[in-house]
């Protein structure tokens, strides 16, 4: 007898809570149970992007830095362990986080197309035959979407309360740190920050240009 009883009790409790939580909860505090609920802008966590900031919901302020590659394989081993300790010897100073980020991104390659095929009328036969190979060649990885690039890029953020200025300060001060290193970094503007969100989110249908863009609303003329 007393197994029932205790149940019965704990169902009265349990039941008593859930009623007090009903009532006692706000009704503008409802939050969506599933992505499917979620509008694009809650997802994406991005509130604005202007000038060299990404602004987010939750009272972030990011900053990005891109960083330029260079090709390790012309560099002979002294040379190799010169940069690497150059590079280290600068940023030893930083004493700020900040995210490593590296992406890939497709290539335009376009433009060697078009100076293949102008080479074409001044070449001879065998020229022309492997100009045309060549051609086919870039068109069949053009289309496959196998030409892609890597670009790296450093995060770095802080409290938007803490302002616009003393961020902006750290990234420049990173930027010329890198320099000092002799590996050429710059810090992205609006229209690259956009791209690198878009580059993020979808790199399958990522522009291959700079997208610059400005605010307005569309209107129809009349005809």
């Amino acid at each position: 007898m007393l197994l029932p009883i205790v149940m019965l009790l704990l169902c009265l409790i349990g039941g008593g809570a859930v009623l007090f939580y009903l009532k006692t909860s706000k009704p503008g505090s409802k939050t969506p149970l599933n992505l499917s609920e979620q509008t694009a802008q809650q997802f994406v966590n991005v509130q604005d992007i202007r000038d060299n900031f990404l602004y987010t919901q939750d009272g972030w302020l990011l900053c990005y830095l891109r960083i330029f590659p260079i090709s390790l394989d012309l560099l002979s081993s002294s040379e190799k362990k010169l940069l690497i300790n150059k590079l280290t010897a600068e940023l030893s100073s930083i004493r700020f986080p900040f995210k490593f980020l590296a992406v890939s991104r497709p290539v335009d390659i376009s433009p060697l197309i078009s100076e293949l095929v102008t080479a074409i009328p001044t070449a001879d036969t065998k020229q022309k035959e492997l100009l045309r190979q060549e051609i086919a060649e870039m068109n069949t990885l053009a289309l496959s979407g196998e030409v892609v690039e890597r670009q790296f890029y450093l995060i770095l953020w802080q409290q938007q309360e803490k302002g616009e200025r003393e961020l902006l300060e750290k990234a420049k001060r990173l930027v010329q740190h890198f320099e000092d290193g002799q590996v050429q970094a710059r810090v992205l503007k609006q229209h690259e920050v956009v791209q690198l969100c878009n580059l993020v989110n979808n790199p399958s249908f990522i522009h291959l240009e700079d997208s610059y863009f400005s605010a307005n609303i569309p209107v129809l003329k009349e005809v």
